[in-house]
């Protein structure tokens, strides 16, 4: 359910940039459900009615449906009388008063998630610069969806067992879960997600840290992954970060926990309580 909850959030926010970047006076959407091959209509943007919201939309029917079964954009000028399209959704879509009308699918790991809408209420064609946007704006649901998902593995991964805290492997496993983690953390939206991955983060270092050890959290994110055995390289295109800032935010660490080498800043922080 809180997957469903924040999906919707990032549907309903592309959707206020989709019109924002378009002019378009109508943008809507949804997630496909789980158990069934439709999507519901729940994100509405910009309507005057209420006639397509919680509209059920089958796979292959109207043209939601057919981007849904497609897995691409589709587009109609005239949505009451084209062809291209089945008719099941006319009478919502004319209460509306909608005629030109794009639906862009939003596909993660080559599952379509949902869809976006956007629409006029005149018989125009929608030009390339408005499909471009409503492109981008599935892609930017996509990627937030794709982290997302990364994250619920990575807590589900990382969630200690004590009774296996002995085995060398599975403490390697946590370690690189724990650097994971807080890689993805300041690139999830939803402050519920991220606060539960920085709470997971310290349910794996479970002594917590040494009093008078103060580092900076992107000082413990490159040390994370330098304790997994990244580069710096590697760690900066896992953060984001560019190898020489990784390498000014180790020597930052490696000078407050007094250490002279990679791997002494690594066990002084294991030692602090900062890294599992």
């Amino acid at each position: 359910m809180a997957a469903d909850v924040t999906g919707a959030a990032e549907i309903r926010g592309a959707l206020v940039r989709l019109r924002r970047s378009t002019g378009l006076p109508v943008a809507f959407g949804g997630l496909t459900e789980s158990a069934r091959p439709r999507m519901l209509l729940t994100e509405l943007d910009g309507t005057a009615t209420h006639a397509l919201s919680r509209l059920a939309v089958t796979s292959g029917s109207g043209l939601g449906g057919r981007a849904l079964a497609l897995a691409r954009a589709c587009a109609v000028t005239d949505y009451s009388s084209s062809r291209q399209i089945s008719h099941e959704y006319d009478t919502a879509v004319a209460a509306e008063g909608l005629r030109s009308v794009l639906a862009v699918p939003v596909v993660v790991r080559r599952r379509v998630r949902g869809v976006l809408y956007g629409a006029l209420r005149t018989p125009q064609p929608l030009g390339d610069r408005t499909l471009t946007a409503a492109v981008a704006a599935a892609r930017d649901v996509e990627q937030a969806l794709v982290v997302q998902e990364s994250a619920q593995e990575l807590l589900a991964a990382a969630r200690p067992r004590p009774e296996r805290d002995g085995d060398g492997a599975v403490r390697e496993q946590v370690r690189e879960a724990h650097a994971a983690l807080r890689a993805l953390a300041p690139r999830i939206a939803d402050p519920g997600l991220r606060a539960e991955l920085l709470e997971v983060c310290g349910l794996l270092t479970p002594e917590g840290p040494a009093a008078g050890v103060r580092l900076a959290p992107r000082e413990v994110d490159v040390l994370a992954w330098v304790a997994a055995g990244a580069t710096n390289a590697a760690a900066g295109e896992r953060l984001g970060l560019r190898a020489e800032t990784v390498k000014g935010y180790l020597r930052s660490a490696m000078r407050k926990l007094g250490a002279h080498t990679r791997g002494e800043a690594v066990a002084a922080a294991r030692r602090a309580g900062l890294l599992p």
